[in-house]
């Protein structure tokens, strides 16, 4: 169910009823990073609260929305016909997503973690793109980087599952801007269902890994990269 929200810029958000509700501002497109598209969501944008596991918007809902997340973590993901899940994509603290070309959400996308995000309309941020060159120019960086990164995950797909850990690891690593140690807010199953691979193999790969000092698995969420070396020929 949807409802009507208030939001700082003065203009309506719609918001899940349940379990959303309206705070404060936000962090820019990076953490730390404070470029135009970064502070125009801060102003005209609403924060909303969604508990862990709830739904922020569903497959085939309107894409009215643009997102960002300011804390927690996000996964968007389909459901498909033999009901598996396939996951699309983990967003973290800083990054944009909502934002597509058609007019309806391929995927629904839900809280990892309890977490905040900035919620803008969608028309809102195109018109504005219409009159500001730079906004213009971050969005549609914005939307090639997520093309690009749909382009990474047909190739990932198509790799061992040694190499599709490895990559998933790299990526984590470079996006929570961290050295050797990653905290990873999804559990095994999300991070499964994201590179094709069942928990088992994904578990017995990290631990292969582990025995060869690649990496150094103090717990579930968090991973030390002892080689990134090894790690990058993996990779590719």
């Amino acid at each position: 169910m949807l409802t009507q929200t208030a939001n700082r810029g003065g203009a309506g958000v719609i918001g899940r009823f349940a379990p959303a509700k309206q705070s404060g501002s936000g962090a820019a497109t990076r953490v730390g990073e404070q470029n135009a598209l970064g502070q125009t969501m801060q102003l005209m944008g609403a924060l909303m609260s969604y508990p862990r596991n709830s739904e922020i918007f569903g497959e085939h809902e309107p894409a009215d929305y643009v997102y960002k997340v300011v804390s927690g973590a996000v996964r968007t993901y389909k459901i498909l016909n033999d009901g598996r899940r396939q996951i699309g994509g983990f967003y973290l603290p800083g990054d944009i997503f909502g934002l597509q070309l058609a007019e309806e959400h391929l995927f629904s996308a839900e809280a990892i973690s309890d977490t905040k995000v900035l919620v803008v309309k969608r028309s809102a941020l195109t018109s504005l793109a219409g009159r500001d060159a730079t906004i213009g120019r971050e969005l549609f960086s914005l939307t090639s980087r997520e093309l690009r990164r749909m382009q990474d995950r047909i190739l990932l797909l198509v790799k061992s599952a040694q190499e599709r850990v490895a990559s998933f690891l790299l990526e984590m690593a470079e996006r929570a801007c961290a050295n050797n140690a990653v905290e990873l807010p999804m559990s095994r199953q999300d991070i499964a269902d994201y590179l094709g691979l069942t928990i088992e193999t994904v578990s017995r790969t990290l631990t292969g890994l582990e025995a060869t000092a690649t990496i150094e698995v103090p717990s579930s969420r968090r991973i030390v990269l002892r080689n990134r070396s090894a790690l990058n020929r993996l990779n590719g």
